[in-house]
């Protein structure tokens, strides 16, 4: 969650200096980052507010509804139609959708085998125990914080779900500050997370959560790209 005036800062890449005299050493791989739904909220100050995941499955043709706080769906294998608003989008894997709070979303998973997915909730502490996709959908928590995002300011906000991909081998990243509160999921790769000069690694399936000003790195030491979800 990015405040709008600050931009869009998450997580950086040093280029290394070339010799004039020596051979020009190219240039790292570059991080990548895809944003796979975003919106802007007028406001994160009405009441406090959490993050919170889940995973949901749906059988093939299961359908299911969802009613929550504002939050955004993301497909990790399978196929899901949602219906909102009068209109039907098809998600896929790698793909997804926000839904803002009190809109009520029709869910019907693909008939070409289960459907799991991925919802990312921020969430007044009201609604953390309520389940938002309704049977048959099998809902599994992953997350939650356990008191509510803390320093948030009066005014609008950035709320994104973006992919990020860090190449194989690239060193930890310069220590840097946090521009927005966030909570990270990775899908693939072991990360190097270093917070208060403590690294550790994180594996696919991990969940990581940030508060706004937190000084942290990340690298990727593995021989695999790093591929995580920045919510």
């Amino acid at each position: 969650m990015q405040f709008r005036t600050t931009g869009l800062l998450l997580l950086g890449a040093m280029a290394l200096p070339a010799s004039g005299t020596a051979q020009i050493t190219p240039a790292p791989p570059a991080i990548t980052r895809t944003v796979i739904a975003a919106t802007k909220l007028p406001t994160v100050t009405d009441v406090p507010l959490h993050f919170k995941a889940v995973s949901v499955t749906l059988q093939p043709d299961e359908k299911s509804g969802v009613l929550g706080a504002n939050g955004i769906l993301y497909q990790m294998s399978g196929s899901t139609e949602v219906a909102l608003d009068g209109e039907a989008k098809m998600l896929n894997a790698g793909e997804g959708l926000f839904i803002a709070g009190g809109k009520t979303a029709a869910l019907t998973a693909g008939s070409g085998g289960p459907s799991t997915f991925l919802h990312f909730f921020l969430a007044p502490a009201v609604d953390l125990g309520r389940p938002a996709e309704t049977a048959p959908a099998a809902v599994r928590e992953l997350y939650r914080t356990a008191n509510p995002i803390p320093d948030l300011k009066p005014g609008g906000y950035d709320l994104n779900l973006t992919r990020v991909t860090f190449p194989a081998r690239m060193p930890s990243n310069p220590p840097h500050h946090r521009s927005g509160a966030a909570l990270y999921f990775i899908i693939s790769g072991t990360g190097a997370n270093t917070v208060d000069g403590k690294t550790e690694a994180r594996g696919p399936g991990s969940l990581i959560y940030e508060p706004y000003g937190l000084v942290h790195q990340w690298g990727n030491p593995g021989d695999e790209p790093l591929i995580f979800l920045a919510f």
